[in-house]
C-alpha cells in the first residue's frame, strides 16, 4: 500500500513539474502587452502608445529578443550580445538623466522610431504612435 501510494505521490508531482515547466515561458512572454509600458514617466504628455508585442515582432519578423531588449555594457555602451528581456526600460533609463544617459523618452523614441526609419516600415511620426 505504501509503494502505490509513493508511486502515485511522484507521479502527481511529475505531471505538475512538468505542467510548470511547460506554462514558465508562457508566464514570462509578453503576448498580453497592448501597449508600450509607461511605468516610468511621472505625466504622460500624450496618449499611451498601442503595441502588441508578439503581434510586432511576427510582423516585423524579430525572433531575437536583443534587437529591442538590449543591455548595457560597463562602459556605458548597448550591449547587443546580452538580453534585458523581463526588465522594465526605467530600470535603466530614468525619465530625467543627469548623468549622460539616455532618458526614458529618448530611449523609446530611438528604439522605435530609428527602427522604423531604418526599416522603411511602420508609424514615426508623433500622431501615428501616440493615436487619440
Amino acid at each position: 500500500m505504501k509503494k502505490n501510494t509513493f508511486t502515485l505521490a511522484a507521479s502527481m508531482l511529475t505531471v505538475i513539474l512538468l505542467v510548470v515547466a511547460y506554462m514558465a515561458p508562457t508566464a514570462f512572454s509578453q503576448d498580453d502587452m497592448t501597449e508600450v509600458p509607461a511605468d516610468g514617466f511621472a505625466k504622460l504628455e500624450r496618449p499611451r502608445v498601442p503595441f502588441v508585442h508578439d503581434a510586432h515582432n511576427e510582423k516585423a519578423e524579430l525572433d531575437d529578443c536583443v534587437v529591442c531588449h538590449h543591455s548595457m555594457n560597463d562602459d556605458g555602451t548597448q550591449n547587443l550580445e546580452e538580453s534585458s528581456e523581463g526588465e522594465p526600460c526605467s530600470s535603466c533609463h530614468a525619465e530625467v538623466r543627469d548623468d549622460g544617459g539616455t532618458p526614458l523618452m529618448r530611449a523609446y523614441h530611438l528604439q522605435c522610431q530609428g527602427c522604423h526609419e531604418k526599416e522603411g516600415k511602420g508609424p514615426v511620426a508623433c500622431g501615428e504612435c501616440h493615436v487619440k
